[in-house]
């Protein structure tokens, strides 16, 4: 039986080739959005690499300070992480990094400005970099203030062109780096530099006393369900915290957050404990929702209209004894039929698109995988297509007379 309705829809869809190719169209164009919108919050908020333990990881980037007079809002200092945050029983492993800064780096008389990032030795056990060339910043590194770099791979391409970067020097800001290590490019938040030295390394040592500043704390837990009580540890730990002018400053908070809320709030502006996350998880949620349900309803009329020109076909059926159920399922079969192949061809387009946007160099280092559950999604995705848009016709036309049907009449 279900052989021959799908050989019944392979002469169905023939018939009526700009038909078929108005319902493909639609379909694809929407699962190309779905696909590449999902892929890229994928991506963003649940990433793999060199975050792939941001599961287990929260970021501290804001600190609000209040006070009779006085209102902070400002990303932590390094004094902060290190006497506060470090000593944390809950979490396996705290990294102070400094937010990534632009820099002059002077290389045979050119001046190239790239994005640098002062770290400790914690920063490389959280992330998982790729090492491509050498070796990452280790705890020497950081103790002795020794004048190494780490460069991604982009950098080292861009600064020597001519030959490998490992042992070579550089001059940042009248300081001399040697080269000591080249990883992948990574875009992620926390990740996404071009250049990685030890925090000891600094100009100026005035950043050790510093409570705000430019610094951010990455917190790993041993596992994701110790999430809560590293963020519960986090909120005890901000009504300890004493600024220099206890007077001054009354109130600390610190947000520890999610790849997610830490989207959430800024998007949001959130200032409280709550980032406002499940908020926009239920606006994207029913904006893509609506976002499927406009083609869908448009795809009920085309198939109403591709399917009033079966009457006759339905009429014979029913006469010979065709029942409702069989009726709506042949014609749901066909639907789904088209769905699927449109899903195909939107997933093979919107690899395509995802391409594009590594390639492009708007967001800069982008690479976005399209998993087996992002591939999962797509086909459901189909399939839920070829109900929406298919089963309201069907029942419709399963229940025309079978006497009306054969003379044409509706």
């Amino acid at each position: 039986m279900l052989r021959n309705y799908l050989m019944t829809a392979w002469i169905v869809f023939m018939r009526r080739k700009l038909f078929t190719a108005i319902n493909l169209l639609c379909i694809v164009l929407t699962l190309v959005v779905l696909m590449v919108v999902a892929a890229l919050l994928e991506t963003a908020f649940f990433p793999r690499g060199v975050e792939g333990n941001s599961d287990r990881l929260l970021q501290v980037l804001k600190v609000e300070a209040t006070g009779p007079h006085t209102r902070i809002s400002s990303p932590p200092g390094f004094k902060l992480i290190d006497k506060y945050l470090k000593p944390m029983k809950s979490a396996e492993l705290v990294s102070a990094v400094s937010l990534p800064r632009t820099v002059s780096v002077y290389k045979d008389g050119q001046v190239h400005a790239l994005q640098m990032r002062n770290t400790d030795a914690e920063y490389w056990k959280i992330l998982d970099f790729r090492v491509l060339a050498g070796r990452v910043l280790g705890a020497d590194d950081v103790a002795n203030g020794r004048f190494v770099a780490v460069v991604n791979a982009s950098s080292a391409r861009q600064l020597f062109a001519a030959g490998p970067a490992l042992g070579q020097r550089i001059s940042v800001g009248g300081q001399s780096f040697e080269i000591v290590g080249v990883v992948e490019d990574a875009m992620h938040v926390n990740a996404f530099a071009d250049i990685w030295t030890p925090v000891t390394t600094s100009p100026s040592s005035d950043y050790r006393g510093q409570y705000t500043g430019d610094f951010a704390a990455l917190l790993l837990a041993p596992t994701a369900a110790d999430l809560p009580q590293l963020r519960h540890e986090v909120e005890q730990i901000a009504r300890t915290v004493q600024f220099d002018d206890p007077k001054k400053i009354t109130k600390v908070l610190l947000m520890a957050d999610s790849k997610l809320d830490l989207f959430a709030r800024n998007l949001n502006n959130s200032r409280g404990v709550d980032s406002g996350a499940g908020t926009l998880l239920a606006i994207i949620g029913v904006a893509m929702l609506l976002f499927m349900l406009l083609p869908a309803l448009n795809l009920v009329n085309l198939n109403t209209g591709r399917i009033m020109e079966r009457r006759s076909e339905i009429g014979v059926r029913k006469a010979f004894g065709a029942t409702s159920a069989q009726l709506v399922w042949q014609l749901i079969v066909e639907n789904m039929l088209l769905c699927v192949a449109g899903g195909a061809i939107g997933l093979f387009a919107a690899r395509l698109v995802l391409w594009w946007l590594e390639g492009s160099g708007l967001v800069p280092y982008l690479k976005v995988d399209m998993n087996l559950a992002i591939f999962g999604y797509g086909l459901l995705l189909s399939l839920l297509f070829g109900v929406m848009s298919g089963v309201i016709p069907a029942w419709n036309m399963s229940r025309l007379d079978p006497a009306h049907a054969l003379k044409g009449n509706a």
